[in-house]
């Protein structure tokens, strides 16, 4: 099964209760308790999100977490890379990928467009989007046959 971690999950359901109520900071005790998780998985999830700049940290009486730019302009793709690093569905399909089979495989590049399609629509859903309580419209059919790998333009 491909699925996201729990710590994916739980950043996403953190940085949507902020997205909802961005006018403040965010104590993390105030968040774990709102999202109904434990206090230290919240701070961890929080330390790693503003490691990769989706969020800021603030100290003192008026400090607490908030959003290092708008909802709208932070990407499912930016939280789950925040988590899990690089998005790719094998190791040979992400620029750093490496493998020992990839002359002799044959489906690498099928696999890079794949990554690339899941990687285009993750780019495509916001925060805004997760925040927001009406069903997030996807598109029905990717357009994976229009996906062009940068080896194809060499």
């Amino acid at each position: 099964m491909l699925k996201l971690s729990r710590l994916t999950d739980y950043a996403a359901v953190v940085m949507a209760q902020i997205a909802r109520h961005p006018e403040h900071s965010h104590a993390a005790g105030e968040l774990a308790e709102a999202v109904q998780l434990p206090h230290p998985t919240v701070s961890k999830t929080l330390k790693m999100l503003v490691k990769a700049g989706l969020l800021e940290s603030r100290r003192g009486a008026q400090g607490g977490y908030s959003l290092a730019r708008p909802a709208s302009r932070i990407t499912a793709i930016d939280i789950i890379t925040a988590i899990e690093g690089p998005v790719a569905m094998t190791e040979c399909s992400h620029a750093e990928g490496d493998c020992d089979l990839a002359a002799t495989c044959g489906v690498a590049d099928n696999w890079q467009r794949v990554s690339l399609a899941v990687r285009t629509l993750l780019d495509s859903v916001t925060l805004a989007h997760l925040a927001d309580t009406a069903p997030i419209k996807l598109p029905v059919q990717l357009p994976i046959q229009s996906v062009t790998l940068a080896a194809d333009t060499a």
